[in-house]
């Protein structure tokens, strides 16, 4: 089992930054691919980021590129997402979840774990 805390959600304004965390316990993500999802009011959840478990291969949602990095910190068990120039539709609920040694992906199913969510509101 592995539990997953998301952090460092808040208000920001328009193209200003956040850096969410996610900590992890239970078993040491250095095996795990981590994604970064989130949800905006009324839509679908859908994939922002991925960090694969080995050889940090990373892959992003074209809504993201350029503006937003993931990374990992194996000897603190956390994955970060950091996020610039940040827009009003960024505006969502940002999940972190973990995939057994899995495959780079977008694919929600994959995940095996999630975390609560910490919410990201940006203001215009």
């Amino acid at each position: 089992q592995v539990q997953l805390v998301e952090s460092g959600g808040g208000l920001v304004q328009t193209g200003g930054s956040l850096r969410l965390s996610c900590a992890a316990s239970g078993r040491t993500v250095s095996s795990y691919t981590m994604g970064w999802f989130r949800r905006a009011p009324g839509k679908e959840r859908e994939f922002v980021a991925a960090i694969r478990w080995s050889a940090g291969y990373t892959v992003y949602a074209d809504s993201g590129k350029g503006r937003f990095t993931i990374s990992r910190d194996n000897a603190k068990n956390t994955v970060y997402l950091q996020m610039n120039s940040l827009k009003p539709e960024d505006t969502a609920v940002y999940y972190c979840a973990a995939n057994y040694l899995g495959a780079l992906g977008a694919i929600m199913a994959e995940y095996d774990y999630w975390g609560q969510g910490t919410q990201v509101t940006v203001s215009s």
